[in-house]
């Protein structure tokens, strides 16, 4: 189980500033995943999104922006959206598509939202996907804690139709391996 590159959704100042379930957790794992594909050689990509105009995700702003324990280092693609899911009108598809790209490690927020989303839409463009767990996270909300919406994403929707979920530790010794 090797992987191709490194996707991560949406970890921005903005939304992470707003404290989503085990924001620190989440930042802290998604960076032991981004300096372990760095070390290895494994692309990584960042996905931001763009709110327009009024919105705390409006291109230029210091919501915007991606948090700075993430932050892309030279070379490292950017890709802007403007819907939930990371493929629609980014150029991310080709991007990946034109690299030979297929194997992917994918982690970000929000759980519900656009990363449930491009992890489907990863699938039907026929990506071999997978998501560490402790690296994805989203809000508390009116029917259920940000903790329960994750782990019900990970372990009923997405395992073994969508995706292959996976402890954190896996997915960093697969890196590491270069399996």
């Amino acid at each position: 189980m090797g992987f191709d590159a490194l996707i991560v959704i949406d970890m921005q100042e903005a939304l992470v500033g707003r404290r989503p379930y085990g924001a620190d957790g989440t930042v802290g794992a998604i960076a032991r995943l981004v300096g372990a594909c760095r070390e290895s050689g494994v692309p990584v990509l960042h996905v931001r999104h763009d709110g327009g105009p009024g919105d705390e995700l409006e291109a230029g702003t210091d919501g915007w922006r991606i948090c700075a324990p993430l932050a892309p280092q030279e070379g490292e693609p950017v890709f802007d959206k403007h819907f939930n899911s990371a493929f629609r009108w980014t150029g991310l598809q080709a991007h990946l598509e034109q690299r030979g790209l297929r194997r992917l490690l994918m982690c970000g927020m929000q759980t519900e939202f656009c990363f449930d989303a491009s992890v489907k839409v990863a699938f039907e463009l026929g990506f071999d996907v997978t998501v560490p767990r402790g690296a994805v996270t989203t809000f508390d909300c009116a029917f259920a804690p940000g903790d329960e919406l994750t782990a019900y994403f990970m372990d009923c929707i997405w395992d073994g139709r969508y995706a292959r979920v996976i402890p954190l530790e896996e997915a960093l010794g697969a890196i590491r391996r270069g399996a």
